[in-house]
């Protein structure tokens, strides 16, 4: 009887491993490095903080989503507020989207993801720019730019949604993470009816833990529950991770 039980616990603890990560969904924790492999070919979602120079890529895990790991920016420019002028030298802030084609692998800066500025509502306001870039050669001029080994990863687990179905990726970007103490904080500034718009976006992934539903009306950004997609079954076996210099 006693090596029945021995049995049937090693057997279960592959899914008590799994389901581990599942009840941790609400954490800001990252995903073992061990589990990161298990999650290649899952939906992914992107946030970018300037004033932290922080990067967060998120994993879905069940119905929400779940922090993979958080990188450290090497460098943006232009400081806090939108990109408005071709040449500003500032790095942009909004919700974005990111499809297949506009994968880089072969940018000089080595990798790149460009976010797809300007959007609809950058354009809806006659915002210029072109060629915004997530990238490594931790070297900005507009864009948001990694370690070669950061953007290694974040490009790996993009290409992987993407390929196995996910339509495109979301990537918001927020001057700061938009808690109430920090809108009062930053209260007098001149962007501060622009970052008002990014809020509701900030607090609806707080709240559910699933990127924001965001659409652009009367050059506004309005958000809203988000639409589902069918996405392809994780295929991560026949995806692996690349070796990080």
């Amino acid at each position: 009887m006693r090596k029945i039980a021995l049995i049937i616990a090693m057997l279960l603890i592959p899914c008590m491993s799994f389901a581990s990560l599942l009840s941790g969904n609400t954490s800001n924790t990252p995903v073992s490095k061990e589990f990161k492999q298990q999650l290649m070919g899952s939906p992914v979602y992107i946030q970018i903080f300037k004033e932290e120079r922080t990067l967060e890529l998120y994993v879905k895990m069940g119905e929400q989503y779940q922090l993979l790991d958080s990188y450290s920016i090497c460098n943006y420019s232009g400081g806090l507020g939108p990109k408005q002028r071709q040449g500003d030298f500032k790095s942009p802030e909004g919700f974005y989207n990111v499809t297949r084609s506009q994968l880089k692998p072969d940018s000089r800066f080595y990798k790149a993801i460009n976010i797809g500025f300007p959007n609809e509502f950058d354009r809806s306001h006659g915002y210029q720019g072109q060629y915004l870039m997530i990238h490594g050669a931790c070297v900005s001029i507009g864009c948001y730019a990694m370690t070669d080994t950061n953007i290694d990863e974040i490009f790996q687990f993009v290409t992987g949604a993407l390929v196995f179905g996910q339509p495109s990726v979301q990537v918001s970007i927020y001057p700061f993470r938009m808690t109430d103490a920090n809108m009062q904080r930053h209260k007098y500034s001149y962007y501060i009816d622009f970052w008002k718009q990014l809020k509701p976006g900030y607090d609806y992934f707080m709240a559910n833990h699933q990127p924001p539903g965001v659409s652009v009306v009367s050059g506004n950004y309005v958000i809203s529950k988000p639409i589902a997609h069918t996405t392809q079954p994780q295929l991560a076996s026949n995806y692996a991770l690349p070796e990080t210099k």
